[in-house]
């Protein structure tokens, strides 16, 4: 990965494989956050960590196929897998295996440089289970630009989760990514009475200093909250539904890269929207959006 360029948008976090009934699928949210944003044309990094072994080169050439630039580390731990198993109503249960690669990723000289140049990143909660992946992160947003803009995308799952690291994740960002019922679980860890969506929304950015919420709410449709006032909700759109992998990843990258290339909001909102429909369309987190689409900006 070259760095002649001193305007990259980076993903940091985990890189996996789900491993469904049907066979392995890849996944990891920052990626698919780093691949929507590389669509638009703009210099978009993923950054994690593999074990040196087959599933780790597969994510490798997979990224590679989808000419996404990287900087993967490789760590003596095996690559990330998420076991998935279907019980007797085929309702799916999660095994986010521990000790992995993407819980081990370095912070290097060369990932500082990467930070000193990095225009916006994007971090979520799962990431930071592990105190090594954790601190890299830390230290990451440390080394970009002040003027860098720093998004938190909320990601509850399973046990990897706490207070500390939810509000620490939220005093770092500029941008705060979550959902409904995400909304509702970190009201409670952090002893804020939940009465609606918009209250709870505006309190978590006048504590935490935030700039702009995005809250997304499946099927009924998304909100973006800017502490200017300006405001945007947007139904969702009703399509035909193959998978809705990485539809929120999606949304985040189409909305960041829409006010990177100088988009309001409001514009940016219907254009994330539109692109976390598509996606909802196509089987996988990571389909090759139409020109229709990449052209509205």
């Amino acid at each position: 990965m070259s760095q002649s360029q001193e305007n990259y948008i980076v993903g940091i976090g985990e890189a996996l494989w789900d491993m469904l009934p049907e066979g392995r699928k890849i996944g990891g949210a920052p990626a698919n956050f780093t691949y929507h944003v590389s669509q638009f044309g703009l210099d978009a990094v993923a950054v994690s960590a593999v074990g040196d072994d087959a599933l780790g080169e597969e994510i490798r050439q997979t990224f590679a196929e989808k000419e996404l630039q990287t900087h993967i580390a490789t760590v003596p731990y095996p690559t990330g897998t998420v076991e998935v198993t279907l019980d007797g109503k085929g309702i799916p249960h999660y095994d986010i295996c521990e000790g992995v690669a993407w819980d081990n990723i370095p912070f290097t000289a060369e990932l500082e440089a990467l930070a000193h140049n990095t225009i916006a990143v994007c971090y979520g909660t799962l990431a930071q289970r592990n105190s090594v992946s954790r601190q890299t992160i830390e230290s990451f947003i440390e080394a970009m630009p002040a003027e860098g803009i720093k998004i938190c995308d909320i990601n509850l799952r399973g046990t990897f989760y706490n207070k500390e690291v939810i509000e620490s994740s939220m005093r770092k960002c500029d941008i705060l990514k979550i959902n409904d019922e995400e909304i509702v679980e970190v009201c409670r860890l952090l002893g804020i009475e939940f009465t609606a969506q918009r209250s709870a929304a505006l309190c978590l950015m006048e504590r935490y200093e935030i700039d702009m919420l995005i809250l997304t709410c499946g099927t009924e449709g998304s909100y973006i909250f800017c502490m200017d006032g300006t405001e945007s909700f947007l139904p969702t759109p009703k399509v035909a539904v193959a998978d809705t992998v990485g539809a929120g990843d999606s949304f985040t990258g189409a909305f960041i890269a829409a006010l990177l290339m100088g988009k309001e909001v409001k514009k940016a909102h219907a254009l994330a929207v539109e692109v976390s429909a598509y996606v909802c369309t196509q089987n996988g987190a990571m389909p090759e959006l139409p020109e229709k689409i990449i052209d509205k900006l």
